[in-house]
């Protein structure tokens, strides 16, 4: 296996069962799938970024509890305990980032179908495991469906010629399918338009580096990875003519918290007038969250900065390492959110409620 372009990057083996997933820890070097059957080699999945992108890992945890409920069933003697270690083992995988607002929407979800059925006065557990398998799949081909659409809407917004920079992966690695960011992209490249995409690296992880730039170099896009820093350059010089990025959270004032260094990208952006556009489902849009300032930020091991990728440490011993996860871009630096219901405009207190009546 050396190519992920006909591999869904989260799905589910219905024969054992066992959610399979793209080990994204090797790429661009292996591709290698994974086959996860417990709570904690789900939790250890995503906490470790073998799962990773937020619509992924939503998609990874309701095909994941479900496939625990499949083992739990088996050990519980009564339908109390059935849905005690049910809830604990959702939790506990819920726990795993805190960022990614899709991790908890999807466990949400599941829960309460697993809850609602139970409302009834009979119900065999045979026909519960069923509605949660149906409900997990519906989770994922929902993601496909709505990545789709994004590349829809998104498309519209790109011109033969144009120069795109994207950051981190919200790429097709980062969901079922096709992409968040990235679909824009996929769809105006299908569609004969010439486009040139820059991949930012992405410090310090190396998701641009890793991810993006494999896929769409894979696609025949024409691609380029350039340092974080190397942003502001490009577009003083006129060759980006607009910035898509993902999103994990989006908070109901239009805030946006995405990979670490988003925030720095719109601000140039904003600077030398490139349009600067978040493309993500409705999963993300958090209207609990009042604003970015509300959103909990994940603060990771500082060896990701220090070690990771050199053969010896590249900062002296004992320093001191701030290493957030994701940045809030605030909603004034954000021209549009593409979703799978259309383009969202300012103010976003208002055009995101309308995502949420339809």
């Amino acid at each position: 296996m050396d190519t992920i372009r006909d591999i869904d990057t989260v799905d589910i083996d219905l024969s054992e069962p066992a959610v399979v997933a793209i080990d994204q820890r090797l790429l661009p070097n292996e591709v290698r799938l994974l086959r996860l059957r417990t709570e904690e080699e789900i939790y250890d999945a995503i906490k470790a970024l073998a799962v990773r992108g937020a619509p992924a890992i939503g998609v990874c945890a309701a095909l994941g509890i479900y496939v625990v409920a499949e083992r739990i069933s088996r050990e519980s003697a009564s339908d109390e305990e059935f849905i005690k270690e049910y809830i604990a083992a959702s939790d506990y995988i819920d726990s795993s980032r805190p960022t990614a607002v899709n991790l908890s929407w999807a466990l949400r979800r599941m829960k309460k179908c697993l809850l609602t059925q139970y409302e009834t006065e009979e119900v065999e557990r045979e026909s519960v495991l069923l509605t949660l398998q149906r409900e997990a799949v519906a989770i994922r081909d929902e993601d496909i469906e709505m990545c789709k659409k994004i590349g829809e809407y998104g498309a519209e917004l790109i011109s033969d010629g144009d120069g795109i920079l994207t950051h981190c992966n919200a790429g097709r690695l980062a969901t079922v399918r096709y992409g968040t960011a990235t679909s824009p992209m996929y769809r105006a490249f299908g569609q004969g338009k010439n486009i040139k995409v820059y991949c930012d690296e992405t410090r310090p992880l190396l998701q641009g580096a890793r991810l993006t730039s494999y896929e769409l170099f894979s696609a025949g896009i024409d691609t380029t990875v350039i340092c974080d820093g190397m942003s502001a350059s490009l577009m003083r010089d006129g060759r980006i003519q607009m910035v898509i990025v993902g999103c994990d959270r989006v908070a109901a004032n239009g805030d946006v918290a995405n990979k670490i260094g988003t925030s720095m990208v719109a601000a140039v952006a904003h600077y030398y007038g490139v349009p600067f556009y978040v493309a993500g489902p409705g999963s993300p849009i958090d209207l609990s969250t009042p604003t970015g300032r509300d959103i909990v930020i994940e603060q990771r091991d500082g060896s990701e900065v220090t070690d990771k990728w050199y053969e010896k440490p590249m900062a002296p011993k004992g320093v001191g390492v701030y290493n957030p996860a994701f940045d809030v871009t605030d909603a004034a630096l954000i021209t549009g959110i593409i979703t799978e219901r259309g383009i969202l405009r300012a103010p976003y207190t208002e055009s995101l409620k309308e995502v949420f009546k339809k």
